[in-house]
């Protein structure tokens, strides 16, 4: 069974630079696989959803941006066999987001529209920032608890790019701020039906890093912070692994001096030719020449494999599911989205 069997929110945060948008896309790919439905939300108005599936920018509508066939990620692709999972965008504009508050609300109508001519949208969202959140959350969570025609869920699950870890709890955590805005109204009643989905066991706030020690540490701050707010927890999704490159020995021995072995064994791999017979051989000044860069190189990514280590760690001792992604090194286009889809499916986090 998947990790989070009865999520249906899921709120993807990480520190700026971790791949976290990245990360919640290849995320809602693999939460369609099967026939399923997801809808993959932005906030922060960066069109990065667009950018990373190579359409055009999204309007405020939801829109296909990708199908999952069966069987496309590889595990579990015959349970429903012949349905293809299919995932939504949807860029969340302020303006228009508020308007269709005002309309619901207070069936302003034409009014709404006027009051966004005259500046009023930046001056609502500016001096009640509570508000805007608000605005963010609900479409989201409204998403979650829609229903079509037939009584069912529209979709499966739904995907929130959300802003970074320093952020995230206070967005999410919107009754603090509504608290001085409006005790009761419709802002008040929104924001209490937002906060029971999100404090609800259908929503999971998973995190983003690197194995790098600033991303670690703000994880680790980030998942104290949620706890604190009674937000739920999710897990941990370590992006851009690089595998090692040397073995456990190599890397033990990288700080000694090697110099004369590496140098015969590059003449061995046929890195110049050694000259001379019988016992007395020599390596070329050309091949020589090789033993420090490589050296250096080597040193180096010992270093890193060791700082890694000691950041998985610290991230296992947060006891949360953890997945690793792997470093495309060819970038990320739709093609490497299904790759890290594939991933998530078989490590069980969709």
């Amino acid at each position: 069974m998947p990790d989070w069997e009865g999520v249906r929110l899921h709120v993807v945060s990480g520190k700026g630079g971790t791949g976290k948008t990245t990360v919640a896309a290849a995320l809602a790919m693999a939460l369609a696989a099967e026939g399923k439905r997801t809808l993959l939300v932005e906030v922060e108005e960066r069109q990065g959803i667009a950018e990373l599936f190579g359409i055009s920018a999204l309007p405020y509508e939801e829109r296909k941006v990708a199908s999952v066939g069966p069987g496309a990620l590889g595990r579990g692709g015959s349970a429903k066999a012949g349905r293809e999972g299919e995932v939504f965008a949807l860029a969340i504009d302020i303006e228009q987001a508020l308007l269709e508050y005002l309309e619901m609300f207070y069936k302003l109508g034409r009014a709404g529209k006027a009051l966004r001519k005259v500046g009023f949208i930046d001056f609502a969202t500016t001096i009640a920032p509570g508000l805007r959140d608000v605005l963010l959350t609900g479409k989201a969570c409204e998403a979650v608890r829609r229903k079509g025609p037939d009584g069912r869920r529209v979709y499966d699950a739904v995907v929130m790019d959300a802003p970074p870890t320093g952020r995230v709890s206070r967005f999410l955590n919107i009754n603090t701020e509504v608290a001085g805005l409006a005790r009761f109204g419709p802002v008040f009643t929104q924001s209490q039906a937002v906060m029971r989905v999100i404090q609800s066991p259908e929503t999971a706030v998973h995190l983003v890093t690197l194995l790098e020690e600033m991303p670690v540490q703000e994880t680790v701050d980030g998942v104290a912070e949620l706890r604190a707010g009674g937000l739920p927890v999710g897990g941990v999704f370590v992006n851009m692994v690089r595998p090692p490159i040397l073995d456990e020995a190599a890397i033990l021995a990288a700080e000694g001096d090697h110099r004369e072995e590496l140098a015969l064994a590059l003449a061995d791999a046929g890195v110049g030719a050694r000259r001379g017979g019988g016992a007395r051989k020599t390596v070329p000044a050309a091949t020589r020449k090789l033993v420090e860069p490589l050296l250096a190189q080597g040193r180096e990514h010992a270093a890193r494999v060791l700082l890694e280590r000691d950041q998985r760690a610290d991230v296992q001792a947060l006891k949360l599911p953890t997945y690793e992604l792997p470093l495309l090194s060819g970038g990320v286009d739709l093609g490497g989205l299904y790759r890290l889809a594939a991933a998530l499916k078989n490590e069980g986090a969709a």
